[in-house]
């Protein structure tokens, strides 16, 4: 289903009788069906086209809080467009609209832009694995909690899974192999990615995955940055550009977002909500797997049958973007909360990165050894 279709306007959708009636103070805080049987079912809308890689993923998770619930708890999900369009899901959960979303947190940082910490933010040497364990172990959790509750007063619970491999800097009309080279361009990407891009001299435009490729068509975007190669791939970037650059510090940490309305979460029994919290935790591994195998997969559909030149960003570039991220804290660290984040994140990295650097056998060694040549940097 695209992400252009018209949102169904919250009246009828209630009247369709797909959510239940609210608390007594007009929450909508039910779940959305409940059958004889006592199954519960929630209604979750993605940001995601129905297409998408990322989809299969949300899917995954929603088997797997099936399964773990003998039943009781089955998800009903939607892709992008279904109900509200793909940057208005946090406002649907917190109103009630839908009981759930799978989505970024990069999709709404325009009301704090601290949300893009818990995902696309700055890159201290610590990789997204190691952000992900920040969130769990080293107080990101609780900070995350403190924004939506607190800060935005938003009546939404979230948990955190799939620490995304580094995304690409993007599809480009020809290589890039300097920072000068990309000044000017008419460039896609999300949350704080948007000003380190405008920082480098890009024009940056912010839209929903289902919306690249047809804006690149129409001249608007001259080049984008997406996720992943499967994404990319059937996004049918490959039709349209020939030179995928990857490797980039713009989005070198992001997860997905699992967000409930609050209401509806307290209502249910505490194993439901176990189980809706460390369902998270299982999709997590099963997203993973999924990434390292269809990513991979595709990146070699591109390099072998559509044509694509993929390369390596020089480490000039990524210089250049730190230099940018460096400018773009200096301002936004003037607010307390967002300064608070990013002093717990620096001070998590700068102790587990050190431990990883340190520890890390260098695989790249290996892979030449027993696949001489294949690199090519």
């Amino acid at each position: 289903m695209s992400e252009n279709k018209t949102p169904v306007s919250r009246r009828s959708f209630l009247k369709a009788g797909t959510l239940a009636a609210g608390s007594a103070a007009g929450a909508l805080a039910a779940p959305a069906i409940v059958s004889a049987q006592g199954t519960q079912t929630l209604k979750m809308q993605s940001s995601w086209p129905a297409s998408d890689v990322f989809q299969d993923m949300a899917k995954q998770y929603a088997d797997r809080v099936e399964a773990m619930s003998g039943g009781r708890l089955k998800i009903d999900l939607l892709p992008a467009g279904a109900v509200v369009q793909a940057f208005q899901v946090q406002d649907a959960v917190a109103d009630g609209v839908i009981d759930a979303t799978h989505t970024v947190t990069a999709y709404w940082y325009g009301k704090n832009k601290a949300a893009s910490l818990f995902g696309t933010g700055p890159v201290f040497g610590a990789d997204a694995s190691q952000i992900l364990a920040w969130i769990h172990f080293g107080g990101g959790k609780d900070l995350y909690r403190e924004l939506v509750q607190d800060v935005l007063g938003l009546n939404i619970v979230g948990f955190f899974a799939l620490p995304m491999p580094t995304q690409p800097l993007g599809w480009f009309k020809e290589e890039i192999t300097s920072a000068d080279q990309m000044k000017g361009l008419k460039y896609r990407t999300v949350g704080l990615a948007t000003d380190i891009m405008q920082g480098m001299g890009l024009s940056v435009t912010q839209l929903p995955g289902g919306e690249i490729v047809p804006a690149l068509e129409r001249g608007v975007i001259e080049a984008f940055e997406f996720n992943n190669p499967t994404s990319d791939r059937r996004f049918g970037a490959q039709d349209v550009s020939k030179n995928y650059m990857l490797g980039s510090y713009h989005q070198a940490a992001e997860f997905f977002e699992i967000a409930f309305n609050k209401d509806l979460f307290d209502s249910l029994d505490p194993d439901l909500q176990a189980i809706l919290e460390y369902g998270a935790e299982a999709a997590n591994t099963a997203n993973y797997g999924l990434a390292m195998d269809q990513y991979s997969k595709d990146l070699q559909g591109l390099i072998n049958e559509d044509g694509v030149t993929v390369s390596r960003t020089p480490d000039a570039i990524m210089a250049a973007q730190l230099e940018s991220w460096d400018n773009v804290l200096e301002g936004l660290m003037q607010d307390e909360f967002f300064a608070k984040v990013v002093d717990s994140q620096k001070a998590w990295s700068e102790r587990v990165a050190f431990y990883s650097l340190m520890n890390q056998a260098n695989y790249k060694l290996a892979y030449e050894h027993y696949f001489p040549g294949k690199l090519g940097f």
